[in-house]
């Protein structure tokens, strides 16, 4: 196997290393979203940031050396092939924990909603007529 051959095999062998650990890192994520750990999750958002620049910049260079007349064995083509497989992961799982955020920032505009029409209810009397009017919120203190 000649030097530029074994490189190629160590940089795909790395980038699917990188790309397990960033499955796993997605899976931590969906769970930092649902449990709301808003601390743990911005530093978790930061590990995943180096870590798909990281990727970003051994795929550059595992580009670079194909184009350059890299060949690709057997294991190069495996290594590859595995390395679509997690990306296409990958993939899903941030659609699914795009849906969560989505679905958390819904939970939270419906909780706000509905906060507001306990209050509004709250401040609301009726006059003599029997119709509703803004009343005072509490002895003497009037909105």
């Amino acid at each position: 196997m000649t030097e530029q051959a074994n490189q190629l095999t160590q940089a795909l062998s790395r980038q699917v290393e990188q790309l397990s650990s960033l499955v796993g890192m997605l899976e931590k994520e969906l769970q930092l979203i649902s449990s709301r750990d808003a601390e743990s999750l911005m530093k978790l958002l930061d590990k995943k940031t180096a870590l798909l620049t990281s990727i970003q910049a051994l795929d550059v260079s595992i580009e670079r050396t194909i184009d350059n007349g890299g060949f690709l064995s057997e294991e190069d083509e495996a290594l590859m092939a595995k390395a679509n497989k997690l990306l296409e992961d990958c993939k899903y799982r941030t659609q699914i924990n795009q849906k969560a955020v989505e679905q958390g920032q819904l939970r939270l505009t419906h909780l706000r909603n509905l906060m507001m029409e306990v209050r509004a209810k709250e401040s609301l009397t009726y006059d003599k007529k029997g119709k509703p009017k803004g009343g005072t919120l509490g002895s003497g203190v009037s909105a």
